[in-house]
């Protein structure tokens, strides 16, 4: 083995972990921030996190019934891959930065750190607000469509009828669970986190192989990969009003969808073991394993497909659901499910925690009200913050009780918000890298680095236009997609409160070593300026920190 390499860590210095903790706090506090979460997390667990929420069988199943319609197999299979591979390009840009900037506050602080002084509050304002979004969106749309499945699996062998009441009340239960788990059971969610990795993994790869093998017949490779399919109109669809290449960018919502939450990586950087190095491994291999395990899953299903006519207007609304059915009888699929429904189960569960980290350092720098800048002593968690998310994400699935399309919406709205959030400070970085340069980390892209990022913010730009447009035909108060509307909320809100009052106090990310240094409360009038006083006149700094 070459010296200075770990056993246990591929690429990270052989050093005791005690030195390792040590060399993350110092780096946290370059940063401005002492060490308040417990740092226990590994490469792997750092990775699993991101791997349970990206949860390729969460994606494919609760959208499988979009995809079917918006493009069907051919979009489905191809947009796969030419999806995964801005991903991964995307996940690149992402890694490079959260390597040299591991923090719990993710895009947003990134934002601050490489945009020029002057700019840097105000990025990291419209940043976090993104961010905040799509983090509120996705816990939405895992946890949602968990009770979407729910409420479908009941009905096969049952007289069990759902109703969007019905459903809002089961998605209530679910992130009541979710947020009991994320308050008290701090300690168990690595061991958590290590079960879900082996679902997600062995277990959604022993599906997809049972649903092969076991298929009485399977279809053909031009299925599969050329067939197109438009169900987006009663009589006419949108690709005879628009074009077939417009039906086929809305369906790459499905992918896209799916391969979205790897910021969790970043996120629980401050709770993991060699943050400069893990945190963006964590990014790329769970994007990379992802792509594969999940263009694995969607093949298997596609090929199993027994009646497709059948499967797009199932009995059961959920073609998944049709699909185990047809291939393993009532009772097969009836276990199948549950076996997948405990996967989104851990997805959601994920999600929210990495939800509310977000949310704590957003709280910490100012954005969000101090209330819930509190992480808990006994429990570790910043407990504020876990039921403010619950909260907001129990809001944000209401409209479901009056709109068709509402699911899909939640899944729009979670994609645009975190892929702008993830391209702001990719952009920044290409346009300012006088500021990015230095503070690189171990994970660096050398001379591909502004290519990179060239080619994952044009992308995200493309996918933010296509998925506020309208996908059912004719558009009505019942087919609306109401995407636009709610990132425009956070877009006006977030630019009109900088004009308005934010700009007046917001002066981005808080150091709170500096202001401790000073016996400054962060919450009196004046703090930021006397901390950037100091600093000037050379009296508080990371230099300081000893």
């Amino acid at each position: 083995m070459p010296s200075g390499v770990s056993d246990t860590e591929p690429g990270i210095p052989h050093e005791p972990i005690s030195a390792v903790e040590h060399a993350d706090e110092n780096r946290l506090a370059e940063l401005g921030y002492k060490q308040e979460l417990k740092r226990d997390w590994s490469m792997l667990h750092n990775f699993g996190i991101s791997f349970s929420i990206i949860s390729v069988i969460t994606g494919i199943t609760t959208l499988f019934e979009y995809g079917l319609e918006t493009g069907g197999p051919g979009v489905m299979s191809v947009g796969w891959i030419v999806v995964a591979v801005f991903t991964f390009i995307v996940g690149l840009g992402m890694a490079e930065i959260v390597s040299a900037i591991p923090t719990s506050g993710g895009p947003y602080f990134w934002s601050a750190m490489l945009a020029p002084k002057g700019h840097a509050p105000f990025a990291s304002w419209v940043t976090g607000w993104f961010n905040l979004l799509g983090q509120v969106a996705v816990t939405t749309g895992i946890s949602f469509g968990l009770a979407g499945l729910i409420s479908t699996t009941a009905t096969v062998n049952s007289s069990y009828s759902p109703t969007p009441g019905k459903t809002i009340g089961i998605y209530a239960a679910i992130l009541i669970s979710h947020g009991l788990i994320n308050t008290f059971g701090v300690h168990v969610l690595r061991y958590l986190n290590n079960s879900s990795i082996i679902l997600h993994s062995l277990g959604v790869s022993a599906i997809a192989i049972a649903v092969l093998a076991k298929a009485p017949t399977h279809q053909s490779a031009k299925f599969v990969f050329a067939t197109f399919y438009d169900g987006t109109g009663v009589e006419i669809g949108w690709s005879m009003r628009a074009s077939p290449a417009y039906v086929a960018a809305c369906g790459a919502l499905m992918s896209q969808y799916t391969l979205t939450g790897f910021d969790a990586s970043a996120h629980l950087s401050e709770e993991t073991h060699a943050a400069s190095w893990s945190a963006p491994m964590g990014v790329i291999t769970s994007i990379g394993c992802s792509a594969v395990f999940g263009f694995f899953v969607l093949i298997a299903l596609l090929f199993s497909i027994q009646d497709f006519t059948n499967t797009v207007s199932s009995s059961y609304g959920q073609p998944v659901v049709q699909i185990l059915v047809d291939v393993f009888g009532v009772n097969g699929a009836i276990v199948l499910m549950t076996l997948i429904m405990i996967c989104v189960y851990h997805c959601g569960l994920f999600s929210m925690t990495s939800n509310s980290r977000m949310m704590f350092a957003f709280s910490r720098d100012g954005a969000l009200p101090h209330f819930f800048n509190k992480v808990d002593e006994r429990f570790s968690s910043p407990i504020r913050t876990v039921w403010l998310a619950a909260f907001l994400s129990f809001c944000l699935a209401l409209p479901s009780l009056g709109s068709s399309v509402a699911f899909a919406a939640a899944t729009s709205i979670a994609t645009i918000g975190l892929y702008v959030s993830y391209g702001i400070p990719i952009l920044i970085g290409l346009i300012y890298p006088r500021y990015f340069i230095p503070r690189k980390g171990p994970f660096n892209l050398g001379i591909f680095s502004r290519p990179v990022a060239l080619v994952a913010v044009l992308w995200i730009g493309f996918i933010s236009i296509i998925f506020c447009l309208p996908t059912q035909n004719p558009v009505t108060s019942q087919t609306l997609n109401y995407t636009p509307v709610a990132v425009g909320i956070i877009a006006v809100g977030a630019l009109g409160s900088w004009v308005l009052w934010a700009r007046r106090w917001f002066t981005g990310p808080i150091r709170q070593i500096e202001a401790e240094q000073l016996g400054l409360d962060l919450d009196s009038p004046g703090a930021m300026e006397k901390i950037e006083e100091a600093e000037q006149e050379g009296v508080v700094g990371p230099e300081k920190t000893g």
